[in-house]
């Protein structure tokens, strides 16, 4: 499938003309769940609904681990990798008194210091709620395959902005920081040095904020949805690219103390606030994402007049959608290859080698109920209907070093998934910066000088 722009705005028109009925269920016919060259390795049913949503694999071939956060059940399972034919749960944390809470747990991230392996589970409790100012609860995970010895070894809260973590990303920075950057309920982004986190420092670890410039001007104060940061080795910067209240925009965080904006990618037809901003390796090109019904994915081009970022961006040059009254939601990006969790449609991959002529390479359908569903109802009572096409695949992940694909799918579990020929990444056999979400904790940034390794007493 190819959609490019002239395509996309085809289909819209088609949107806006259809009648009420051609909002259906359309699900793939029997045997056509999948194309042919995505197989299925394993799916695990979590154990109800709006359990598994956002996903993270471990990425070094000696810890076959994944985890999967449990929105409505407040916590995150850990599954085992160690034998692809038997891919299964081991251990599982959930918040104490979770009948007493009221929200939802939101995403998990990983990192590494010094030898050890730390899980960030982030949190979103109501002001009525116990932990209506907890962010994140940090579990120390070295001792797995031996869960006995898992323990947690802190608690990030934020007395003075209640509301959680939405979102988090967690980040080798090029002075040898490992950090986490965490969506508040304010229009910035906070960041942690986790090394302070769980050395108990008494400033909590935060070592810097980005701001949201036109969070006020779009009437929000959700500063931002989420982000990623990325290394860029011909400035020599760590370039932060963030989605949120008024559109996405690209900060200069080399200095945390002083984020300096670079490119704001604002002004784009259908797109008045971010939901997912993703880079290529390059970080010629970004991926834009806007959560509603008929919107593609959205491709600019930040380096417009060569190698020098733009000052501003307003148009795109491409899109993707699997399905014109669909709505493609988490990115990844493996040039040339970007991974989709793309709600009710499950799985899609497409090809970017040409970001104006985007095109579908695989896809996994892991969402079988009805679309539209109106969540106004219970969970356990589902109704097709006017109601939200944020059902199915939720969360992505993509496992480097062999190529292995994790789906969250809200409704029916985690499920692994391999795609021919693509037996794993690395940016240099693409001839482009190894620069991916997945982090080197150990050397840092493709890139950037090496630094001495940070130790935590």
């Amino acid at each position: 499938m190819k959609a490019s722009l002239s395509v996309i705005g085809i289909l819209v028109l088609a949107a806006v003309a259809a009648p009420a009925a051609a909002q259906r269920t359309v699900h793939p016919a029997p045997g056509m769940q999948k194309s042919p060259n995505v197989k299925m390795v394993a799916h695990i049913p979590m154990g109800g609904p709006f359990y598994s949503n956002d996903v993270e694999f471990e990425q070094e071939p000696s810890r076959p681990f994944a985890y999967v956060s449990g929105r409505s059940q407040y916590g995150f399972k850990v599954i085992s990798l160690k034998d692809l034919n038997k891919v299964h749960e081991i251990w599982r944390w959930t918040i104490e008194n979770p009948e007493l809470h009221t929200g939802r747990a939101t995403a998990p991230a990983y990192f590494k210091i010094a030898g050890r392996y730390y899980l960030v589970e982030s949190f979103q409790f109501s002001q009525s709620s116990p932990d209506a100012d907890l962010g994140a609860v940090v579990i120390d995970m070295t001792a797995l395959p031996d869960t006995t010895k898992i323990k947690e070894v802190a608690r990030v809260r934020l007395p003075e902005n209640p509301g959680g973590f939405h979102e988090i990303y967690s980040y080798k920075h090029s002075n040898g920081q490992a950090l986490l950057f965490a969506q508040v309920s304010a229009p910035q982004v906070n960041v942690y040095d986790m090394a302070k986190v769980v050395a108990g420092d008494k400033d909590r670890g935060l070592v810097g904020k980005v701001p949201n410039p036109t969070s006020a001007e779009a009437g929000t104060q959700r500063g931002y949805h989420d982000m990623i940061v990325q290394y860029d080795a011909a400035t020599h910067r760590d370039l932060f690219y963030g989605a949120g209240g008024g559109g996405y925009y690209i900060f200069d965080v080399t200095n945390l103390a002083e984020p300096k904006l670079l490119t704001s990618v604002v002004g784009v037809a259908g797109l008045n606030n971010g939901h997912t901003f993703s880079p290529d390796p390059t970080g010629r090109y970004g991926i834009l994402e806007s959560e509603y019904r008929f919107a593609p994915l959205r491709i600019v081009d930040l380096k417009p007049s060569g190698d020098t970022l733009a000052k501003r961006v307003s148009r795109p040059i491409g899109a993707y959608t699997a399905r014109w009254d669909g709505l493609p939601h988490n990115h990844l990006v493996r040039w040339p290859y970007v991974f989709v969790s793309h709600y009710e449609d499950g799985l899609q991959v497409f090809n970017m080698m040409d970001p104006t002529n985007p095109y579908t390479v695989g896809f996994y359908d892991t969402y079988d109920g009805p679309n539209m569903l109106n969540k106004s109802k219970p969970f356990d009572a589902p109704t097709p209907g006017m109601g939200s096409e944020q059902n199915g695949a939720d969360g992505v992940d993509v496992r480097n070093y062999d190529g292995l694909v994790m789906i969250g799918d809200l409704f029916t579990g985690v499920w692994f998934f391999k795609m021919e020929g693509f037996d794993g990444w690395n940016g240099h056999q693409w001839g482009v910066p190894n620069n991916s979400d997945v982090q080197d904790w150990d050397n840092g940034p493709d890139g950037a000088p090496k630094l001495q390794k940070v130790s935590v007493r």
